[in-house]
């Protein structure tokens, strides 16, 4: 979709107070955000999340790998931020895990049935440029899922993105996700990358980003 501004300001309640949307960004680049239903009258409370949400929940991949890419991912509910942070511990849940307080839900389509929507921002300037919802959120919680709905993709060559989007060789990026602070990647993983690549192995369809996707 295409990028559309953010204009209004809203607030969350978070383990570590208000929060505006620019603040669930972490100072990443992109954000992610999925709405789970937790809250009185949910099935489960206040014990649980929907037994849906929860699946979702249960499936998100390890944080690093994402947050590599500038990206951060964020759950919101209904639920006061007590009862979040007490089913998170019991569940072992480890993503971020915000309260909403205001129209968030409503004026994003998540009000009435769980969803998961894509920002960006520009300095302090946000834009949404993705939303899906029923059936699409259940291939969402792996961290290539969540990349690409982003309006950055995967950032890797092999992605047909505008000029100046960022972009890495394909695997050159990965570590393991307690290493992601190491500035090379691991030779011996590099290596294998371009024994790959020199062998000929097929590469993936090119993927266009900023608007609309073909592949």
């Amino acid at each position: 979709m295409p990028w559309l501004a953010v204009e209004k300001q809203y607030e969350f309640d978070g383990s570590e107070g208000k929060a505006s949307l620019l603040d669930l960004f972490e100072g990443r680049r992109q954000l992610v955000v999925y709405r789970a239903f937790y809250e009185p009258g949910v099935e489960g409370w206040p014990d649980h999340a929907c037994r849906g949400c929860s699946l979702v929940a249960d499936q998100v991949a390890h944080l690093a790998h994402l947050n590599a890419r500038d990206t951060t991912l964020v759950f919101v509910s209904r639920a006061p931020e007590p009862d979040i942070a007490r089913v998170k511990a019991r569940m072992g849940s480890t993503m971020p895990w915000y309260s909403l307080t205001d129209e968030f839900d409503a004026d994003f389509g998540v009000d009435e049935w769980h969803g998961t929507n894509a920002f960006i921002r520009d300095d302090d300037r946000v834009f949404r440029t993705y939303f899906i919802n029923s059936r699409g959120d259940e291939a969402m919680g792996s961290t290539w899922s969540c990349l690409d709905i982003t309006a950055l993709g995967r950032q890797e060559e092999w992605e047909d993105s505008p000029e100046g989007y960022p972009q890495t060789p394909a695997y050159g990026w990965w570590r393991w996700h307690d290493e992601y602070g190491d500035t090379q990647p691991p030779q011996g993983w590099s290596a294998q990358v371009e024994r790959g690549t020199q062998a000929g192995q097929p590469r993936r369809p090119p993927v266009t980003h900023g608007g609309h996707r073909e592949g």
